[in-house]
């Protein structure tokens, strides 16, 4: 009998600073699994009790002193899965796990931001996103078909037109720029993965994740962007049963720019 989790992906911009929205998350949606990323800490000070603590006994982390960085706490069991270095370095940028008795691996990631000028002639770290895409696009095509897997994570682009507050503006911004969104939308024909927010909310309807510091009221702009996600793979087509994105975390004090994405998923 399946039994249905509540699953939580984050970018939380340094775990160590967001320890008390953590708290509140944990308070008010009591998660089974956090994903989280941009950790910001080197794995031996990971605040690996404070979980333990909550009853997030299981914990799998891929650390980064001062950079990058996933992290997956939960209160189910997990096995973990090898990393994989896409995009050509040895970053903390991904992870994958098996949840507890099932075959259900559970990749979470953190795609490269690449920098503010859209050309990897001109920037490096452009370049670099575009490469780490290429190669996640490469592993998507070679999955099992009948592999259940889960991807969630910071992917850094808003690949669909409603993913943005302006598609118009930010078609020369980086997380919009058509060599992005194309790429992604190359990615996700590649695994056939299925696009989890969008079956809940319809591709015509405006739908973010992401808001700037740089806006001094993010509130009355709510100028967004589409940046996180969660995707899966065909044999857990059924397995969606609600999303939501918990937009009140960006008004929190102290906030990261992303907020918390959630998802309950019957496996």
């Amino acid at each position: 009998m399946a039994r249905t989790l509540r699953l939580v992906t984050w970018n939380v911009n340094s775990v160590r600073s967001r320890l008390p929205h953590l708290e509140r998350l944990i308070a008010i949606e009591k998660p089974d699994i956090l994903c989280l990323q941009e950790t910001k800490v080197a794995d031996e000070l990971f605040p690996r009790q404070w979980f333990v603590d909550r009853g997030y006994d299981h914990l799998s982390i891929a650390g980064q002193r001062g950079y990058h960085g996933v992290a997956i706490a939960s209160r189910v069991p997990l096995v973990d899965d090898p990393r994989l270095d896409w995009g050509g370095k040895p970053d903390a940028r991904h992870q994958a796990v098996r949840i507890g008795a099932t075959p259900v691996v559970l990749h979470n990631v953190y795609v490269p931001a690449g920098g503010d000028i859209p050309d990897p002639l001109l920037n490096d770290k452009f370049a670099h996103k575009l490469g780490f895409l290429d190669d996640m696009t490469k592993w998507s095509k070679k999955l099992d078909r009948k592999a259940a897997m889960i991807l969630v994570g910071d992917l850094n682009v808003a690949p669909y037109e409603h993913d943005v507050w302006s598609h118009k503006a930010l078609l020369k911004i980086v997380s919009h720029t058509p060599i992005e969104t194309d790429r992604m939308i190359k990615l996700i024909a590649a695994g056939q993965w299925i696009d989890v927010m969008r079956r809940f909310v319809p591709d015509n309807e405006k739908l973010y994740s992401w808001w700037s510091y740089r806006a001094r009221d993010w509130q009355a702009a709510d100028k967004g962007r589409r940046l996180d996600h969660v995707w899966l793979t065909q044999p857990l087509d059924t397995a969606p049963k609600s999303m939501r994105v918990l937009k009140d975390a960006r008004a929190w004090d102290k906030p990261s720019d992303h907020v918390p994405v959630i998802v309950d998923l019957a496996l």
